[in-house]
């Protein structure tokens, strides 16, 4: 197996997973590379920042460039010139979003592009030929995730589609396999918020050739409450010796929460969504640097911070950047708070190994949550 638990804090652990661009420790927050580029940063900005593991989107890059560019070009680590690990989305959230523009059938899914209006096909089997052909790493399967709230005869649908479409990707990332790629398979479940399917879920995955699970339809709409109390019941159904990737998640405190659950891996675009509307992750908590009683504030952002941004820049001046449309905020902003992510990481790893998880999530959670300000 590519994934080894090294130490373990109740549900907790703390492992490395073996990859074909290198081990990434987990547990491990992956920045989203969306469209080949993690938003305002460069490969070497994620290079400093140690960034060993990073998402992309199939869908977008299907889309655009196409994956004959990326081909060209080499394949996804030298378009983008990141040599680590790099974790594909299929896409299926993005297409079943589309809401008008699609229609869902058991063969796959038909949908007409954000970009153009043009029409597009995508099934189980070429979801996994676009990711072989980008040459990403660990590929996800094309799945159905539904709207929050449904009911659970809507989810259940959902659910064996799903299941069907994991069937048929499988052959798929054996032929791929076969013809010398190195990739690992994460094919990507569903099951709502109800326990039965997620259940149902958890057994069909346990029985799959898979290399790790990608959990897929948390954080839609439900209350936080929900979100880690089926998520807990969904970890602890699952193979031990693999890892446990929940896509969309999250905030410092989801970091927290989420390895509670069990879980290995996230990502989420909160990080640099947040930074581009000035919301800063601080040790104790979060803050807006556009608020006027920082434009005299020539402090760094957070003054126990080692980033590159604090060591030199203000909250008076990145505020001032912000306020005035400057680039550069954007690119300042989304590295300090990505930098915050990777430490806390840091610190979840180590309160694990320590046998300290659960003091040192509570001192996190009163440290940043009752303090953090918009």
């Amino acid at each position: 197996m590519p994934f080894t638990i090294q130490a373990r804090d109740g549900r907790a652990r703390a492992g490395m997973l073996a990859t074909p661009h290198g081990p990434v420790a987990t547990p491990v927050f992956m920045p989203v590379g969306t469209q080949a580029s993690v938003k305002a940063l460069d490969s070497e900005d994620l290079r400093r920042l140690g960034a060993n593991a990073i998402l992309a989107n199939s869908y977008h890059l299907y889309l655009r460039p196409g994956v004959e560019v990326v081909q060209a070009a080499g394949g996804l680590h030298a378009f983008m010139d990141y040599d680590r690990f790099i974790l594909t989305d299929s896409g299926g959230f993005q297409v079943l979003s589309l809401s008008g523009h699609r229609t869902i059938d058991d063969s796959g899914v038909t949908f007409r592009s954000h970009l153009d209006d043009s029409e597009h096909r995508l099934t189980p089997e070429s979801v996994i030929g676009v990711q072989a052909a980008l040459g990403s790493d660990a590929w996800t399967t094309l799945d159905e995730c539904v709207p929050y709230p449904c009911s659970e005869a809507e989810a259940a649908r959902a659910l064996e589609r799903t299941i069907r479409w994991h069937d048929r990707s499988v052959p798929a990332v054996a032929a791929a396999r076969a013809a010398g790629s190195k990739c690992l398979f994460f094919p990507l479940f569903q099951g709502g918020l109800h326990p039965a399917l997620r259940r149902r879920s958890a057994e069909h995955h346990n029985a799959s050739p898979a290399d790790g699970i990608a959990i897929g339809g948390f954080m839609v709409g439900e209350d936080k409450a929900t979100t880690w109390g089926m998520l807990a019941e969904t970890t602890a159904l699952l193979r031990a010796e693999r890892p446990r990737y929940l896509m969309g998640v999250g905030t410092p405190l989801d970091l927290w929460d989420a390895v509670a659950c069990g879980v290995d891996m996230m990502d989420c675009v909160y990080p640099t969504r947040a930074a581009r509307s000035g919301h800063v992750m601080t040790a104790s908590g979060r803050i807006n640097v556009t608020n006027s009683r920082f434009r005299r504030d020539f402090t760094p952002l957070d003054p126990g911070c080692s980033c590159f941004v604090c060591a030199r820049h203000t909250k008076a001046y990145l505020g001032h950047l912000l306020r005035g449309k400057e680039l550069a905020a954007f690119r300042l902003l989304s590295y300090h708070n990505l930098h915050f992510m990777a430490q806390t990481t840091v610190a979840i790893r180590a309160a694990i190994r320590a046998g300290s998880f659960a003091s040192a999530r509570a001192e996190f959670r009163e440290r940043y949550a009752d303090n953090r300000c918009a």
